[in-house]
């Protein structure tokens, strides 16, 4: 196991325990570069779900990636109100949902049996 090997699984134990003053210790031995890159895999590596995201929650975020090229500048920045109707728009989009493959609105069911 090398130098920097030991110093991720070390810096890691750290960032989870909250233990900073073991992480400054090691990271004196190994060198600024090392420690950089281990922050680095440490972060990526600390994120867990909480719960499972709702199918409302999907579809809504679908629906807001979507809508949100039409309410963004050139830039790539927000309009003015911009990130609220993109909110709205992509609520109404998801509220609305679709039929699915295979079924028919009632509607269109009702005025074929009439």
């Amino acid at each position: 196991m090398t130098l920097a090997d030991q110093f991720a699984a070390v810096a890691k134990a750290a960032f989870i325990a909250g233990a900073t003053s073991e992480l400054k210790k090691v990271a004196r031995k190994a060198g600024k570069k090392t420690v950089s890159t281990t922050v680095d895999v440490a972060k990526a590596g600390g994120r867990s779900v909480k719960r499972k995201a709702s199918e409302y929650s999907k579809r809504y975020g679908r629906a807001f990636k979507k809508v949100a090229d039409k309410y963004k500048k050139k830039d790539g920045s927000w309009k003015a109100n911009g990130f609220k109707n993109a909110q709205k728009a992509a609520h109404k989009l998801a509220k609305k949902g679709s039929t699915k493959k295979g079924q028919v609105r009632k509607t269109a069911r009702r005025a074929f049996e009439r």
